[in-house]
């Protein structure tokens, strides 16, 4: 007898064990069709030159029927020739004939039976250039951003940072789901299959090697054992995550979280703003929509700017970040700048802002 749900259950086991594999974004490939016309195509090029290559020297041929070589012959002659079946009715007797022969016709021979298997050929071929890929991707990936959770929340932080300048390629998406990675690979991203609270599927993502990770999973709990993994394999990367709760927000700080941000929480409030005010919750919009409109943005205080208050300086600066401390533009804790501060600032955006290498986009909600 079987209860309720199992079916779901052997599934959702079966998937599990399909995991562990990276996915590389690569180009979209031709239709099999158009691919297999192509080399037909150029197969036809190929014995239709050996053709004209045997008929312009035909004197030096011959056929054990007749004696001469036509234009007939010269196609036959290069179709039993191209195609390795030989059958010695029509030889070459010149010395120039057996050189073109030698030179020009014999790589013509390998060129056709080449392009003739090369579906084959690239079959057997596609597992070694895959692993290859795979491999230079390890070498050469590091200081990386890891998105766990490929969903609203997973997209919409990408597109935030890929709006500030990162590019694709020092992206690994990992999501349990084979679809969600074909969709991530689709957009340019590499990305892992597989569960992301076991550790070496997050080895597989180089989560040792990763500047920032980004935990944007379905669930409370699988982000809060995403956090204490990812943690553990690096202590010195950035974590932010993403809770429902608001009350499972200090759990995943002491999981490891260097921020949390609260969705649930978040979007009630900007309802709420816009209930009272609907330009305020506006303005709200499009500060957390980075690239349009007005930005928040992050940067470190420059040398002219070193004694000035927040106020004096040319941007419109909200907070001060000095160590840890995060102090308001206002707050007599602020004084003059000093080198090691930052500011955060909210500045117009372009199509493609281009920020100060040492500056950041704030984290969003």
């Amino acid at each position: 007898m079987k209860l309720p749900g199992q079916d779901a259950i052997a599934r959702q086991a079966d998937e599990r064990l399909v995991t562990h594999r990276v996915k590389l974004p690569r180009k979209l490939v031709e239709h099999p069709i158009r691919q297999v016309g192509k080399r037909l195509s150029l197969a036809l090029v190929v014995l239709v030159a050996t053709a004209f290559i045997v008929y312009l020297d035909r004197d030096g041929y011959n056929d054990n029927s007749d004696g001469a070589v036509d234009l007939l012959d010269a196609f036959y002659y290069a179709t039993v020739t191209l195609s390795t079946t030989g059958y010695g009715d029509i030889t070459p007797v010149s010395d120039a004939a057996r050189l073109t022969n030698i030179f020009v016709i014999t790589p013509l021979r390998v060129l056709f039976l080449i392009i003739l298997v090369g579906t084959t050929l690239e079959a057997l071929t596609e597992r070694t250039r895959e692993e290859w890929r795979l491999n230079r991707w390890r070498s050469t990936l590091r200081d990386h951003t890891v998105v766990v959770g490929f969903g609203t929340k997973g997209r919409s932080a990408l597109q935030t940072v890929c709006a500030t300048g990162l590019k694709k390629d020092q992206v690994v998406v990992v999501d349990p789901s084979g679809k969600v990675i074909d969709a991530a690979a689709a957009d340019g991203f590499a990305g892992v299959i597989g569960d992301a609270t076991r550790s070496d599927v997050l080895k597989r993502a180089e989560v040792h090697k990763a500047r920032q990770i980004i935990i944007a999973t379905q669930r409370d709990d699988t982000a809060v054992l995403v956090t204490l993994t990812a943690r553990q394999l690096n202590r010195g990367a950035k974590i932010v995550a993403a809770v429902r709760e608001e009350e499972n927000a200090p759990l995943l700080k002491q999981s490891g979280a260097d921020a949390v941000i609260t969705s649930a929480s978040a979007a009630g409030r900007l309802l709420g703003l816009s209930v009272l005010s609907p330009a305020a919750g506006m303005v709200m919009e499009d500060l957390i929509q980075q690239g349009s409109g007005l930005d928040l943005v992050e940067r470190p205080v420059i040398k002219s700017e070193v004694g000035k208050s927040p106020r004096e300086t040319d941007d419109l600066v909200v907070s001060v970040v000095r160590g840890h401390r995060v102090l308001g533009y206002d707050d007599p804790a602020v004084g003059g700048l000093e080198l090691t501060d930052r500011l955060i600032t909210i500045v117009r955006a372009t199509p493609r802002q281009q920020v100060a290498p040492d500056a950041r986009p704030l984290p969003r909600d």
